[in-house]
């Protein structure tokens, strides 16, 4: 099944943008995904095509009005349900696990790309959108967020990556941080590659691989690894449960 992809931004001239190239790309044109990219502006009705307006309440920037954008959402959802992603730093913040749940999805995704102080709260209410952040940072709109997030849900769609066995590996994918990667040649600039990794032993490689990623996660994210170890523990108590 293709996954649908709909975009709602000021800016439609940034996308496909990085989406065009690469895997990504590629998905794209082989009909894997499909992208529809809409203009929020063309949904005014004003000869200015006036999307925003001042604060009520007073205070810096301005507010894209409800008015304008659910004009644009009607256009776009009329033809059935979607599933509706606000590019917001409110957000639940986006990780591998919302990534899945994302390529899984029978829905299309509608994507609606914010500017300015934000988008008026009721329309958001009223479409009942889910919040989503890439992190707690702020960018000037949705836009790079939401090509952010389409590139981690493209990827684990089938037949995107060659070999789907390295999904499984990756970084997130058991609650660790990937290991470390190593390619010839063997000794470069007086660094060689770890010995057991040439070993050619699988179960060693295999323990090996674990033990770095486990110490690279506890070195590195500290609140992965707490989650990680609950997890663990958790599972060994309902091994215990299942034993007795």
């Amino acid at each position: 099944m293709t996954l649908k992809v709909t975009l709602l931004t000021l800016f439609p001239e940034m996308f496909p943008g990085p989406l065009a190239h690469s895997l990504i790309g590629k998905a794209l044109e082989k009909g894997l995904w499909q992208l529809e990219v809409r203009n929020i502006r063309d949904f005014a009705e004003d000869k200015h095509q006036t999307v925003d307006d001042i604060c009520f309440g007073g205070g810096p920037g301005m507010v894209m009005r409800p008015d304008v954008v659910d004009r644009a959402l009607r256009a776009v959802m009329e033809k059935g349900k979607a599933r509706l992603v606000h590019l917001t730093p409110r957000g639940q913040v986006f990780r591998q696990s919302l990534a899945i749940n994302m390529a899984a999805s029978d829905l299309p995704l509608v994507f609606l790309c914010g500017r300015y102080e934000g988008i008026d709260q009721r329309v958001l209410d009223a479409w009942e959108a889910e919040d989503v952040s890439i992190g707690d940072f702020v960018l000037t709109g949705g836009e790079l967020a939401a090509m952010t997030i389409l590139d981690s849900v493209v990827r684990l769609l089938p037949g995107v990556i060659g070999d789907e066995t390295s999904l499984v590996e990756e970084s997130f994918s058991h609650g660790l941080l990937e290991y470390p990667q190593y390619t010839r040649p063997r000794d470069w600039a007086g660094r060689e590659v770890p010995e057991v990794l040439v070993s050619g032993h699988h179960k060693k490689i295999a323990a090996w691989r674990q033990a770095q990623a486990e110490q690279i996660t506890q070195d590195r994210r500290p609140d992965l690894w707490e989650v990680y170890c609950a997890e663990k523990r958790n599972t060994s108590k309902g091994l215990d449960v299942k034993e007795n």
